[in-house]
């Protein structure tokens, strides 16, 4: 691959030279490389699950760009040579990590991040036989990572389950067993 440079014959070239090169606009640069052809080999099921997941991505890139919000945010995350479509894909490519799920009295503090936004944690509450005692949206914290929902009950051998979502709907679940 080469990056092209003030260069007049290049300026007006687009597209592909025979089957030896591809001249093609990038971001403002001309890039001239060689041109790719079909592979005869049989994907595998990792490729087929990639590209599955890459035609996900970019659906969601798709919708979510319509919206002049959330495409200027994907375009404020953009380094040098990338775009708003790029970090829409990166976003619904990844999904949310859960770093901590901890309990502080009747308070269950979730650490939760993601390279662009965690858009919202659930946070459940179950008793030692099963039984859902209580769910709901734990609330953004001051320092942004932090998300805090206060139980109205802790049962002693039950479990806490935490659940992130990012801006692209990708799931993390976390779940802490109770003493």
């Amino acid at each position: 691959m080469a990056l092209i440079k003030d260069n007049l014959i290049f300026e007006y070239v687009n597209g592909s030279l025979g089957d030896q090169i591809t001249i093609y606009r990038r971001n403002g640069q001309v890039i001239m490389a060689k041109k790719r052809g079909r592979s005869n080999k049989k994907p595998t099921q990792k490729q087929l699950e990639a590209r599955y997941k890459m035609q996900v991505a970019a659906a969601y890139a798709k919708t979510m760009l319509e919206d002049p919000e959330l495409k200027a945010y994907y375009l404020s995350k953009a380094c040098p040579g990338q775009n708003a479509w790029n970090m829409a894909i990166k976003d619904a490519y990844n999904s949310p990590e859960i770093q901590q799920l901890r309990l502080e009295d009747t308070t269950v503090i979730v650490t939760a991040k993601d390279e662009f936004r965690v858009a919202e944690v659930d946070v459940q509450v179950i008793d030692a036989e099963g039984i859902l005692l209580e769910r709901g949206k734990a609330v953004l914290g001051r320092n942004g990572v932090d998300w805090y929902y206060k139980a109205a009950n802790i049962p002693a051998g039950g479990k806490l389950i935490a659940v992130a979502v990012d801006l692209a709907g990708n799931e993390t679940l976390k779940v802490i067993q109770l003493e």
